[in-house]
């Protein structure tokens, strides 16, 4: 359909997502490295000449391990920045991640000659926090599953290396804390907060999708949908709307004079600057008064007002358009360009107000005894040589005071289809062209 949008759309903007998450991650990684390696060389005393050939091996191996992650943050953040990280990257890159934590527990258990009892007592290991979180901000939960289980995998293979083979060695009950057991409810908790990352990173998908989803059926929609429509539209706004509703409305009809006897005598390139002169300034006008605008239609154009104090903003919009397109017109004779004078109409009342078309086409349609009154009126311009004319129908629904305005009291008029004789009141010709 129309509204919707086409799985290709969202699948890119789901790409370009992901290469920002990873672009992002990669920076984080760098980060890490560097800041852990700062510190490492700040706070840990060089081993010149101390004689211990297992701090020296810490030493190299933790060094090499933070540069070793630093390249791999640098060349994953290169290649996003390029746009040229693709989907399946994240596996192997994610996969790394545990393993370089997992590499480096297992290095540093190889130093010093430890069993898996004494696991969580090395500094790397408290990297799992920071690599879960990695995982996080992909927001791919099948990618941080992985994480998660390579993570658990490998911790629990470490445990398993001599383990038990600190209890009893000391008569400081420390040990019971530094055997299996315990060590197993520490994976056992790794293990929760990882199952709940999970969820996170699922949900945090879903948003994503949703909101992409979202925003480009709104976007699809505005290419046939008013804006403001659009913003107001729920779930099921769209199918409200296909129904159609009765709704108090103002209507404003504007149309420019002798448009199309001056475009015979002018140059394509001038056609196209004077109609976009004009329909720029008449929807700079509209939009201060949050009007919707229906329709062009040539050198005409159809607004309507509807919701808060709709018939207020109708009415200052048209005396708006009254002084815009007078001011336009003292700019081109001032500049020896043609003028054009304008005819503008205004009524309030009942319309009918629905989205219609097919699945290739949707419009936003308001019509109804409002709308054929409002370019009766315009239309009256002409003969009536004014510039503007507005029912009093207007006026009332505005709370607005004829004596507070420069409009003046026109004969009645009679509408065709409508019984009874319209009072209306105008701006003449002449105050417009001053």
């Amino acid at each position: 359909m129309a509204q919707d949008t086409p799985p290709s759309e969202i699948a890119e903007l789901l790409g370009k997502a992901e290469q920002d998450a990873e672009q992002i991650v990669g920076l984080l990684r760098m980060l890490v490295a560097f800041g852990l390696g700062v510190f490492f060389l700040v706070t840990v005393q060089p081993v010149q000449n101390t004689g211990h050939a297992v701090l020296e091996r810490q030493w190299v191996s933790a060094l090499g391990t933070m540069f070793a992650y630093f390249a791999l943050g640098l060349v994953t953040w290169t290649v996003a920045r390029q746009q040229r990280f693709a989907g399946w990257m994240a596996w192997p890159v994610s996969a790394a991640d545990a393993l370089f934590l997992v590499f480096n527990v297992w290095v540093g258990m190889r130093n010093v000659g430890l069993s898996g009892d004494v696991i969580f007592v090395l500094p790397a290991v408290w990297l799992v926090p920071v690599v879960l979180a990695f995982g996080v901000l992909r927001g791919n939960p099948k990618v941080m599953a992985l994480q998660v289980a390579l993570l658990v995998l490998g911790l629990l293979y470490l445990i398993g290396q001599d383990a038990g083979l600190s209890r009893g060695q000391d008569t400081n009950p420390i040990w019971l804390f530094l055997s299996p057991p315990p060590n197993l409810i520490r994976l056992f908790m790794i293990t929760l907060a990882g199952v709940v990352l999970i969820v996170a990173a699922y949900r945090v998908n879903a948003l994503l999708f949703q909101s992409v989803t979202e925003a480009q059926r709104r976007a699809n929609l505005t290419r046939y949908l008013p804006a403001q429509v659009v913003g107001d539209l729920g779930e099921s706004g769209l199918s409200a709307l296909k129904q159609g509703r009765r709704q108090l409305a103002g209507v404003i009809f504007i149309d420019l004079r002798g448009f199309t006897t001056l475009s015979q005598n002018l140059q394509p390139e001038q056609v196209s600057e004077l109609i976009t002169s004009y329909r720029s300034r008449v929807s700079k006008v509209v939009r201060q008064e949050n009007g919707i605008i229906d329709k062009f239609i040539g050198d005409a154009v159809m607004i309507v007002f509807e919701g808060h104090r709709a018939a207020e903003r109708c009415l200052r919009c048209g005396l708006g358009l009254s002084h815009e397109m007078r001011d336009w017109s003292i700019e081109r004779r001032h500049a020896d360009l043609p003028t054009l004078e304008t005819g503008i109409g205004l009524h309030w009342g009942e319309v009918f107000v629905g989205v219609i078309g097919d699945q290739e086409r949707l419009e936003y349609s308001v019509f109804g005894d409002t709308v054929n009154i409002a370019a009766r009126l315009e239309s009256l311009t002409r003969s009536a040589d004014m510039a503007l004319i507005m029912s009093s129908a207007l006026i009332d629904a505005a709370g607005a005071s004829v004596s507070d305005t420069e409009l003046i009291s026109l004969p009645p008029v009679e509408v065709r289809g409508r019984s009874g004789a319209l009072d209306v009141y105008g701006i003449p010709r002449r105050d417009c062209s001053a």
